[in-house]
């Protein structure tokens, strides 16, 4: 099969000149008698532009290794000749066959992760944000999300389909829970992924996530300082790592813990408002000045109810969240809550991953990052004031 290479020897012009002929690219500055020579040349062989890694490493000067070295970025190459076969690269406007790199190393260049339902009412605009992010990470590195329902039940089942056909080198986790069956049933199956959250301690697993009990207890502290005594917290169902800062809170100022002014409530705004009825239907004595909540749409959903029966936000009740939702900062009051950095924990989930892919041992596999607080309207006024 004839090459690029080829027809250029036979025309006796140079590899680039042979190139920009058979594209058209720059051909107003190419003489006609050496243009008709090039596809003079090109027609007796029976040749079609196509460039190949074969072309590029001819007018690099370096072997085809060399090209695939570059390319893979599989051994470590000068700067020099680095920069000499990108420029080849560029200038012949090569695009290395991805399907068949792909099947010789056994690669699909595809990250799984699967969506969650969302019930009614809830939304989550953080998790819209972390995919997001997560999608740029992944092709920044070459890579692509392929994204897949997750059932209600028998939810490794998908993550099972894909690797035994497949379709995924790995998985992103999100949505974790402590007993979490995808990532008991992805480590026993040495299958590669890496998660936005964590499960349990027993469970070890390349993971980036928000330091929760560090940014709940910073609100609990910041509600102190604002003359609080009476706190109460609105969290999940489960016991997790943000009520452990509410309560570590609670101890170094040597308060005991009420239970009844813990609260539990799906992450909705209908089922936090109903939770918080409970601990506000009580003398007024008997109340706590401040709420501490586990996410932005429970606080949200407290706000609406506290509001609803006659109490002004940041003055008679503090309310504080934890996301820094959209919504958050265009509320009355704005509402006090904590950010997380989600573009830069998006990109360590990545990296994270592609690591335990390429099977490449890295300083830390379990990344924990703290969080901001950002104080707004809704708890900022001194309380009795």
């Amino acid at each position: 099969m004839p090459t690029l290479k080829e027809v250029a020897q036979r025309a006796n012009v140079s590899l680039l000149t042979t190139y920009h002929v058979l594209s058209n690219a720059g051909s107003g500055q190419i003489a006609d008698d050496t243009r008709q020579a090039v596809l003079d040349v090109a027609a007796n062989l029976g040749y079609r532009l196509n460039v190949t890694i074969h072309d590029v490493a001819a007018l690099a000067e370096v072997s085809i290794a060399t090209v695939s070295y570059v390319l893979n970025n599989t051994v470590q190459v000068s700067a020099p000749t680095r920069e000499r076969v990108l420029k080849a690269v560029a200038d012949l406007n090569y695009h290395p066959n991805i399907t068949a790199r792909n099947l010789q190393a056994s690669e699909t260049r595809m990250i799984g992760y699967a969506w969650h339902d969302v019930p009614p009412g809830q939304m989550n605009p953080v998790m819209d944000k972390f995919i997001y992010c997560m999608a740029l990470a992944a092709e920044s590195f070459g890579y692509h999300v392929l994204t897949f329902t997750q059932p209600q039940r028998g939810e490794s089942k998908a993550y099972e389909q894909l690797i035994r056909t497949n379709q995924v080198d790995g998985f992103i986790l999100s949505n974790t829970s402590p007993n979490d069956q995808r990532i008991q049933k992805l480590i026993e199956m040495g299958v590669p992924f890496a998660s936005f959250g964590r499960a349990n301690n027993e469970l070890d697993f390349p993971f980036a996530d928000v330091d929760g009990r560090f940014g709940i207890r910073t609100c609990t502290e910041h509600l102190f300082e604002r003359g609080h005594k009476r706190i109460a917290y609105l969290g999940w169902p489960h016991t997790d790592e943000r009520l452990g800062g509410y309560i570590d809170a609670l101890g170094n100022e040597g308060i005991k813990v009420n239970s009844d002014w813990i609260m539990r409530s799906n992450d909705t705004m209908v089922e936090a408002a109903n939770a918080v009825h409970r601990v506000i239907e009580v003398p007024i004595k008997e109340r706590p000045s401040a709420i501490v909540c586990a996410s932005d749409m429970m606080a949200i959903g407290a706000m609406r109810y506290l509001s609803s029966v006659g109490l002004q936000i940041g003055t008679d009740i503090a309310i504080t969240g934890f996301d820094d939702h959209p919504m958050s900062e265009f509320l009355y009051p704005s509402l006090t809550t904590v950010r997380q950095p989600i573009e830069w924990l998006a990109q360590k989930v990545i990296e994270l991953l592609l690591a335990e892919i390429k099977k490449e041992v890295i300083p830390e596999r379990h990344i924990i990052v703290r969080p901001e607080l950002i104080i707004r309207g809704s708890s900022s006024q001194e309380f009795g004031s």
